[in-house]
């Protein structure tokens, strides 16, 4: 549940975002002519794009090009909730912004490299940072044009300094879509915690043309395909190793124990443990 959020705009643009959830929650993250910088002030979140996920915790954040994600916030274990701000980069506001002196990274058309998003680890020049963001929330008297211009510059800059491949990846591509490939997305996210509308989202299809496409491609329906897969996945490990059910359920992308014994059984006809105690006999 959102129980804060706060906006600083420029040229008519959500720039500066500050956001407090009660997780759990979870839901699209659409940037669809726009890169977002995304900083933990409390707890953390997981971030998930076409074929990956990323999960970033206190004082850490995640870079992220234009282009569909599931943005899913996790509670500090002490107060039970995430704190975020995020900063959103839009083309035109940078133009506008760096109209005397634009750096060639933003604007390059460099459509070789795919990453759609990296990891921000903790970062001293970042956090100090953040923390003047911070402070404009809390005296938006000081939220004027040619502050918050400053302060946009300001992290783009910090960003272009950090030595790290995946952040000069984002920067040359902020605003060049990636090209999503279905089953690409299917088979990174068999055993991600996302319901089939997720998977749709990350697609970039409506509900029912996602629904119709699976069933083109792997002659299937999506709950079908996706619940045989983890099981499969949930019986090789019950044979080869000898970890606790609960966390191979877990693993498998089952949070119900429950749920993961009763579809098990229904499957193999023995429970969870019966068919490791049968594999193990035979072996």
């Amino acid at each position: 549940m959102l129980i804060n959020h706060n906006t600083l705009s420029l040229y008519g643009e959500k720039i500066f975002e500050s956001a407090q959830f009660k997780p759990p929650f979870k839901r699209p993250n659409h940037l669809s002519n726009e890169a977002c910088y995304l900083h933990v002030l409390e707890g953390g979140h997981n971030h998930y794009a076409a074929t990956e996920r990323i999960e970033a915790k206190k004082d850490g954040g995640i870079f992220m090009k234009c282009g569909n994600f599931i943005f899913e916030p996790i509670a500090d274990k002490t107060t039970g909730e995430a704190k975020l701000i995020a900063i959103h980069f839009f083309p035109e506001v940078l133009k506008k912004l760096f109209k005397d002196n634009p750096p060639e990274f933003l604007f390059t058309d460099n459509r070789t490299i795919q990453a759609d998003m990296t990891h921000i680890n903790r970062n001293k020049i970042i956090s100090h940072y953040i923390e003047s963001i911070s402070l404009l929330f809390d005296n938006t008297a000081l939220a004027e044009e040619g502050i918050l211009e400053l302060k946009l510059k300001e992290i783009i800059l910090i960003l272009s300094k950090i030595d790290a491949s995946g952040v000069n990846q984002i920067l040359h591509n902020l605003f060049n879509p990636t090209t999503v490939i279905f089953k690409d997305v299917i088979e990174a996210h068999l055993f991600s915690n996302l319901s089939v509308e997720d998977l749709a989202e990350l697609t970039n299809n409506s509900l029912t043309s996602f629904k119709r496409k699976f069933n083109k491609i792997y002659d299937a329906s999506p709950a079908y395909y996706i619940k045989n897969k983890r099981l499969e996945k949930a019986a090789k490990l019950l044979k080869i190793t000898n970890g606790a059910i609960s966390d191979i359920s877990f693993e498998c992308a089952f949070n119900d124990l429950a749920h993961f014994s009763n579809s098990f059984k229904s499957k193999y006809n023995l429970s969870p443990s019966e068919y490791r105690m049968d594999q193990n006999s035979k072996s």
